[in-house]
């Protein structure tokens, strides 16, 4: 489980009593637990079995031990298979089975095994192993399988098994005959090796153009492609002929593969970076035969549908989009994406201008999902009918369902990931499917909104009782630490080598869609290759960037006196205390805490006002996107969609990891170093005094809170700037508050009431309406229904 400890493992097989005993002091610790399909009879091995021990497992877990379903790992036990005991035989397809049952009778649970234990029988045999672990892992990660214990260098890739080895294995793994055990032995001692050995060879150049360029397409190879679009263009009779034959027949290869599982993101990307490269280079061709308009559609007329794409009013990041569309375009849908920062009627009027099938919206800031509502609001009162896709980091089922859907009556649609987009988009545009899906939609937002219901109708305390329970620290024994210097200070063009040393690059993997931490995800079972690959391609670029200097960092952070005023942080320009700098407002829990917890806020970190003792805020600023775009925008006019996006995945890690090398040298001037010692990961996982919140954050939801940082900061000396709705610019920008104090901490504001933000407006001098405006995912009331009280 990511970011948690897993306690591996606990069973039922001591009974109920010792279960629940062991469950709790894990849970205490804050850890996750396996659980094993074994009772007081004994180990699972039927389907029946593992699924009736889970869903007691599960039912004593979360009803009698209060566990969250997600923080709970079944593993349904994978057996031997191929003993030679027929009683053996089902074992692997049991697994597969119990785990599609596990799962939709257990929501919210993990599934795991340990693969290894599959194959015993053919110890000596890695090549047979091997397809038995690659076979049985396909098969058992579409039925739900999470995670697994396998030795990961030594899978072979699914699609790279051979097939006669293949049909051998998954009739062992699911029991398809019954000599399958027999003849699985016999074929063994055919293909006896130590394993796969991956070597390059350029067997497939001898192969026909159309099978090379669609191996080229498939593998995202772009050595030959040029070559071998020449030698395609000599041999047909028109260059649309090669884009509407092999290269279209190549691509959807590689939707199918992607839309299996087969393919991941960083290859399916690579794909389209050969495919634009040999359109590209037809395109003068095309010209020559006044086929222009092939440029802008090179499926020739015949896409499988139009979306109109962009990042919504005031938001600059677009990485997720340019993702989302890549993999549209490689499954032969036409995108025309509008960029960033795009006005809610230059999307509309181009949808209405190009025909558009549907519209989708990006966005990755708070304010963004306002602008969402916005946009679907038009829609409505234009009478328009095109489905509405929604996605962005910040977006969510819950968040479309409750806040987007309502305002628009034709179907809105949230698509989690690029995995995901190509079923949603295939789904609007087959008149077989649709009605289904669109109703299969609206009945799931609308338990999403019952749900939601639910939960925002629990009362709240207070805005007073929640002050009250703020808490009680006794500041006369508390030492404040004493910065080195007060004012800001300029940090101009640090060595992006330096700042390399703290990246995170779990988080660069996410962005590409391969979930798992680093660098355990290099040896994934399921995408150990691609990410592999993603990371070489990576280092490759980092060392280009930093040897020709092609992104620059730069920041600004700074010390002020400080004191709370109730939850107000007031910043001072001196010792004196007397001449305001700035005044930043902040949000208090309101929801009642579990076990007698405090509510907090981020003043309760600072000093109070008239305690006497002495407390700092620091804030600071950095990007390491300077130049990035223009980088980007290189790639881009190369046909490089592939460099274009890890760019910019890599210039957002820049800027990250920029914000972890200049707080450690923060925790330095204000007296608190860090030990010798501390690795880099612990520096990601904030093993270290003081955190660095940011406003648009949980701990201090407003974006607004920027502009007054920025300003104090001097940011735009820095090259740093503010969209209308607060979105920073670079995009690969961060900016926060620095705390010192030893027990600060991060937590979520959460719901807050209307009398809470009439408090909070009041203290940042605007109308209650604005406070609303850039607070309402954190209201905990319906705005128009309040207003009508009033």
């Amino acid at each position: 489980m990511l970011g948690k400890g897993d306690a591996n493992s606990i069973s039922l097989k001591e009974g109920e009593a010792d279960f629940l005993e062991k469950a709790r002091t894990i849970q205490k610790f804050g850890a996750a637990v396996v659980v094993m399909a074994f009772d007081e009879t004994g180990q699972a091995d039927t389907i029946e079995r593992k699924v009736q021990i889970c869903q007691r497992a599960y039912k004593l877990l979360t009803e009698q031990a209060g566990y969250d379903p997600t923080d709970i790992i079944f593993d349904p036990n994978i057996l031997a298979i191929a003993t030679g005991l027929e009683e053996h035989n089902d074992y692997a397809v049991n697994y597969i089975e119990a785990t599609r049952l596990i799962k939709a009778a257990c929501p919210g649970v993990k599934i795991s095994g340990g693969v290894s234990n599959l194959s015993f029988s053919f110890r000596g045999n890695d090549t047979v192993r091997e397809a038995m672990h690659s076979a049985f892992l396909f098969h058992a990660i579409k039925a739900g399988m999470d995670m697994g214990i396998v030795n990961a260098g030594q899978l072979v890739v699914y699609e790279d098994i051979p097939k006669d080895l293949l049909e051998h294995v998954e009739d062992v793994i699911f029991n398809r005959r019954p000599d399958a055990t027999e003849r699985l032995v016999q074929f063994a001692d055919t293909v006896k090796g130590s394993g796969r050995k991956k070597e390059a060879d350029l067997e497939w150049r001898s192969k026909s153009v159309e099978e090379r360029l669609a191996y080229a397409l498939v593998h995202g190879s772009v050595e030959f492609i040029e070559h071998d679009t020449e030698e395609a263009r000599q041999k047909y009779p028109r260059p649309l002929d090669i884009i509407e034959g092999p290269l279209m027949d190549g691509m959807k290869i590689v939707g199918d593969l992607f839309g299996s599982g087969k393919m991941f993101l960083p290859q399916v990307v690579k794909s389209a970076r050969a495919m634009k490269k040999a359109v590209a280079y037809l395109e003068p061709f095309m010209a020559e035969e006044k086929a222009a308009r092939l440029v802008a559609d090179p499926s020739g007329g015949g896409s499988a549908g139009r979306i109109v794409m962009a990042t919504v009013k005031g938001d600059v990041h677009d990485i997720g989009k340019n993702i989302v569309a890549v993999v549209l375009g490689c499954n032969n849908y036409e995108v025309i994406d509008l960029g960033v920062m795009v006005p809610t009627a230059k999307i509309l009027d181009t949808a209405i201008e190009k025909r558009a099938d549907m519209i989708g919206l990006s966005g990755l800031i708070t304010p963004s999902l306002d602008e969402m509502v916005n946009v679907a609001r038009e829609m409505e009162r234009r009478k328009m009918t095109l489905p509405l896709l929604i996605g962005g980091a910040t977006t969510s089922r819950q968040h479309t369902a409750v806040k987007i859907a309502p305002d628009y009556s034709q179907p809105v649609v949230h698509v989690l990931d690029a995995s995901r987009v190509v079923d949603v988009v295939a789904a609007f545009m087959s008149t077989d499917r649709r009605g289904a899906f669109v109703r299969s939609n609206i009945e799931a937002q609308e338990e999403i909104r019952e749900k939601y219901k639910a939960r925002s109708e629990k009362p709240l305390l207070t805005y007073e009782q929640a002050l009250a329970n703020r808490p009680q620290y006794n500041w006369d024994d508390h030492e404040t630490a004493t910065p080195a210097f007060v004012g800001r200070r300029f940090v101009d063009d640090v060595p992006l080598e330096e700042i390399a040393k703290y990246i995170d690059w779990t988080y660069f993997f996410s962005a590409w869609e391969l979930k798992g931490r680093f660098p355990a995800i290099l040896d994934h079972p399921q995408y150990g290759e691609a990410a592999r690959d993603l990371y070489k391609n990576a280092q490759a670029l980092l060392k280009k960037i930093i040897d020709g200097k092609l992104i620059r960092a730069r920041g600004v952070y700074a010390f002020w006196p400080a004191a709370a005023d109730g939850d107000d942080i007031v910043a001072y320009k001196d010792e004196d205390r007397r001449e305001i700098v700035a005044r930043f407002p902040m949000l208090r829990q309101q929801e009642a805490q579990p076990d007698d917890r405090p509510n907090l806020s981020l003043a309760d970190f600072i000093a109070p006002k008239g305690s006497g003792i002495p407390d700092y805020l620091g804030m600071f600023a950095v990007t390491g996107g300077i130049g990035a775009e223009e980088l980007a925008k290189r790639y881009e006019a190369d046909h490089d969609d592939y460099h274009a996006i890890m760019v910019k995945a890599l210039a957002d890690r820049f800027a990250e990891a920029f914000a972890t090398y200049l707080h450690a040298r923060v925790r330095d001037d204000w007296g608190h170093p860090d030990p010798a010692s501390i690795a880099a990961d612990d520096l990601h996982h904030e093993k270290h005094r003081g955190i660095r919140p940011a406003p648009g954050y949980p701990a201090c939801p407003d974006h607004t809170g920027k502009f007054d940082l920025f300003e104090v900061l001097q940011a735009k000396r820095q090259g740093m700037g503010l969209t209308e709705h607060a979105a920073m610019t670079p995009a690969a920008t961060v900016s926060g508050f620095y705390f010192s104090h030893p027990q600060a901490k991060y937590f979520n504001v959460g719901r807050i009431g209307r009398d809470q933000v009439e408090s909070y407006a009041k203290r940042k001098g605007v109308p209650v309406e604005e406070a609303e405006k850039w607070l309402s995912p954190n209201l905990s009331y319906d705005i128009v229904a309040a207003g009508m009280k009033c």
